[in-house]
């Protein structure tokens, strides 16, 4: 977990987690004896996360969710507009689902799941 003291005393930034890219690599090496194609597929789309999680982060401020791609802000998702949220199989966390008043965002953990969920608890506790 990173706190960041530039923008709010209350700015957290979630630390990448590269579980899930890793597994689906490893999962990629027998699946490639078995079927070439499929096994390329899923050790590309391993890598793509392995990058996406090098590269994106998740800074939750005290008014909204802010996706940042290095310097650059690429998405903000105020709370105010949020409906519900949810995080898929708990025990191993790998899907990160919110609603907003006029779309649904799904996002792969690519980040602490344990903080994730204790932000989300913190700033959006009855969804």
């Amino acid at each position: 977990m990173t706190i960041s003291t530039t923008q709010s005393a209350s700015t957290v930034q979630l630390a990448p987690s590269y579980t899930l890219p890793i597994v689906i690599v490893i999962v990629a090496i027998p699946v490639l004896l078995l079927q070439m194609w499929v096994g390329l597929v899923c050790a590309l789309f391993g890598l793509f996360l392995m990058f996406q999680a090098a590269t994106i982060r998740l800074q939750f401020s005290d008014t909204a969710l802010d996706i940042y791609r290095g310097e650059t802000l690429i998405r903000c998702f105020p709370f105010t507009e949020w409906q519900t949220w949810r995080i898929f199989w708990s025990s191993v966390p790998i899907l990160f689902y919110f609603k907003e008043v006029k779309s649904i965002h799904f996002l792969p953990i690519l980040f602490d799941p344990k903080m994730l969920k204790s932000c989300l608890e913190q700033r959006l506790p009855n969804q």
